[in-house]
């Protein structure tokens, strides 16, 4: 039952993207079991008397009136860290095959990481970008703060041509803390170019996770007689045969995964595939996994 309110389908159909986040996360959570390894829960941990210089959000005003004393409630999983989620709204993220649209299931991941995060208390923030910067919302741990990030994402629609060097170096720039940076995109460059670009973050303290969203048909294309193809980011027409797309391209497709996954990996970069048709719990997880090991 969990895994049906988990398919990118049916969460097509739900045309807020708030309450999409909440039914992921929400049925993430509900099928859980508890372990402390995931780094994850909301559950009370302990109280610890209030020290100036201490965060007020964190006073349980309950406890105060009951006792005149200041109270802090600490959670299980509370790592206070920055979560920047950079978002790839390039032309090529608005392809759609038989599931929903790459730069839509990006959206459902961006939202529930997002929503995640805010529940443990951390700061969040979004970056969105094609060749240039489109949108930046601060990472902050304000009420409030997690609308911002869904309003950002929900003006995320396909642009122009991906261009990693220019973006992440104005990144760069912004950076003032470490922190946990969440790649979304389809990675359209050479495996190389794009590690390259990205790995000055891991350098800088941050731990950073490349999540690459592709469309099955992405993977292994059928045609059944030849068609021209048109680039959807540089309007470049090629035509190509049916014995083409089921040895060539498939082997040059793997061999790009491949190369990005362990390229990255020697970097210190954590990488995973998330298909378009697949649940997004197994996204949840692998970011819950990192946050344990890493904080």
């Amino acid at each position: 039952m969990i895994q049906r309110f988990l398919d990118p389908k049916v969460l097509a159909g739900i045309a807020n993207l708030e309450l999409t986040a909440k039914t992921v996360v929400d049925g993430f959570v509900a099928g859980l079991h508890r372990s402390p390894d995931f780094g994850f829960s909301q559950e009370f941990a302990e109280y610890r008397m209030y020290v100036p210089g201490d965060d007020l959000r964190y006073v349980d005003w309950n406890a105060y009136a009951r006792t005149d004393r200041l109270y802090l409630k600490r959670y299980r999983g509370e790592t206070n860290t920055r979560v920047t989620v950079l978002l790839d709204r390039s032309a090529s993220m608005g392809f759609q095959g038989q599931g929903v649209r790459k730069i839509d299931y990006a959206r459902f991941l961006g939202a529930s990481l997002a929503y995640l995060a805010h529940q443990q208390r951390d700061a969040v923030g979004l970056i969105g970008f094609d060749d240039e910067i489109r949108d930046y919302v601060e990472p902050s741990s304000r009420h409030g703060q997690w609308v911002k990030v869904l309003h950002g994402l929900n003006r995320s629609e396909p642009g122009s041509r991906t261009d990693f060097a220019k973006p992440f170096h104005h990144f760069q720039q912004f950076l003032q803390r470490r922190g946990l940076v969440l790649v979304i995109s389809d990675f359209y460059a050479p495996a190389e170019e794009v590690v390259k670009t990205v790995a000055p973050l891991r350098q800088r303290g941050n731990d950073v996770v490349l999540l690459h969203v592709l469309d099955p048909e992405e993977i292994k294309p059928t045609l059944k007689a030849s068609k021209i193809l048109i680039d959807m980011e540089t309007g470049e027409e090629m035509e190509v045969s049916p014995e083409y797309v089921k040895d060539t391209y498939r082997k040059k497709m793997a061999a790009h995964l491949e190369e990005l996954e362990s390229l990255s990996r020697g970097a210190g970069l954590s990488y995973f595939l998330a298909m378009t048709d697949q649940p997004l719990d197994e996204a949840l997880r692998r970011y819950l996994v990192v946050r344990a090991g890493r904080f």
